[in-house]
């Protein structure tokens, strides 16, 4: 019995959205929504950092471009921060309870995150790749450091 256009669509189509239905992760359910907050405010911080790094991978280093985008991130890194209160480790987040029960450590983190955005607006300003590279490699060192010991 030969199979209708629609019998295969269905037939294509039903395997992929059991694959999305399995794979969705709750939704955010707070009030203040502060994980889909916290994580847009990274994303921001990704949308500076992940340019800055492309640039001087590709060696197209522009001391104008990369000094923007510093100041993007710095004006963007306090802001995930608010979000981690004491009622927000529920799910979809992607933070590990070490968050909440090692405060001073989570704390540590987020100053070591501070001074190394500090030391990568000097190198912008300094207008130097070689400073610029090891400043940027601070900051995403900063970031892998808190990653491994407070997310999923």
């Amino acid at each position: 019995m030969p199979r209708t256009n629609a019998a295969r669509t269905l037939l294509l189509a039903l395997p992929a959205a059991l694959l999305l239905a399995c794979s969705s992760e709750p939704p955010d359910t707070h009030p203040d929504k502060p994980v889909t907050q916290r994580r847009e405010a990274f994303k921001a911080m990704l949308r500076s950092t992940e340019p800055m790094g492309t640039m001087l991978k590709d060696r197209r280093f522009d001391a104008d471009r990369f000094a923007s985008l510093a100041d993007q991130l710095a004006a963007a890194r306090e802001t995930p921060w608010k979000h981690f209160g004491a009622d927000t480790n529920y799910p979809p987040t992607k933070a590990r309870p070490a968050v909440w029960e090692k405060p001073d450590e989570f704390e540590r983190r987020r100053s070591e995150f501070i001074s190394a955005t500090d030391r990568l607006l000097a190198a912008a300003a300094a207008r130097s790749e070689d400073q610029a590279r090891s400043a940027l490699a601070a900051v995403q060192d900063s970031c892998k450091a808190c990653h491994k010991d407070f997310r999923r």
